[in-house]
């Protein structure tokens, strides 16, 4: 079994909403954990750590479980192959809003899960035109935001010494580039279906190495159509072809 713990918020809950389902289509035992507390960034997860704050929604193989749980409690529950950190997504384009908060973290989920290996996880650009694109943030495409977000995921991977960084920020971009006219559901989360899906799909891919042309996975939260499905999958495998571990 391949065991999965993400230190994140809304956008690790979109990348791991079908992680485990996808897995198991291609008859991979993957256990798949996210600590949710929406929109929080590097600094809350540090703070958090440093007072051992059970302030995290446990979402458990992409479902809620209604427990609460500090990040120590689960980096001591099990064994882990692979821990995740990433920044919030209006923060992501800025290196400067990640530290000190990212090392500390960094050395924090070693102590406690020393043979856990630690990924990155490029987080995404807002959708072109939207009002937290322009006016929060103040880019005029989405594509320069995007360049910022990458600039400083390498950095952070760097920075920390992670074995690899998982590309869902790459794959969004992907499938825009494909053809896929909408990929988000507000403006920056993942849409329920597609979104959500081609998020799930390069984790798998990154994480296992595994091809993902014949996953049979297809139980959606809204309707995925055919061809959107083989664009997800050419879309995953670019994204993490341009991220070797």
């Amino acid at each position: 079994m391949i065991k999965v713990l993400a230190i994140g918020n809304s956008f690790s809950d979109d990348a791991m909403r079908y992680l485990h389902r996808i897995a198991k289509a291609d008859g991979i035992q993957m256990k798949t954990v996210n600590l949710y507390i929406g929109g929080c960034p590097l600094y809350k997860h540090y703070i958090n750590a440093l007072e051992d704050k059970a302030q995290y929604s446990l979402q458990f193989n992409g479902e809620d479980t209604g427990f609460g749980v500090s990040i120590k409690q689960a980096l001591i529950n099990d064994e882990w192959d692979y821990v995740t950190l990433q920044q919030v997504s209006h923060c992501s384009p800025d290196y400067n809003t990640y530290q000190p908060y990212l090392d500390y973290m960094a050395e924090y989920v070693r102590k406690y899960a020393p043979k856990a290996k630690l990924l990155i996880h490029q987080t995404w650009a807002y959708e072109q035109d939207s009002d937290r694109l322009t006016k929060e943030l103040g880019y005029e495409k989405y594509t320069d935001m995007l360049c910022d977000i990458k600039k400083s995921y390498d950095k952070a991977a760097k920075a920390v010494d992670a074995v690899g960084i998982i590309p869902s920020g790459e794959t969004m971009h992907q499938l825009l580039e494909n053809g896929i006219k909408k990929v988000h559901r507000d403006g920056f989360h993942a849409s329920l279906g597609l979104g959500r899906y081609a998020l799930g799909l390069t984790w798998y891919h990154a994480i296992t190495g595994n091809d993902i042309d014949k996953n049979k996975f297809c139980d959606f939260d809204e309707p995925v159509s055919t061809e959107e499905i083989t664009i997800a999958k050419k879309s995953a495998k670019t994204a993490v072809s341009k991220y070797k571990f």
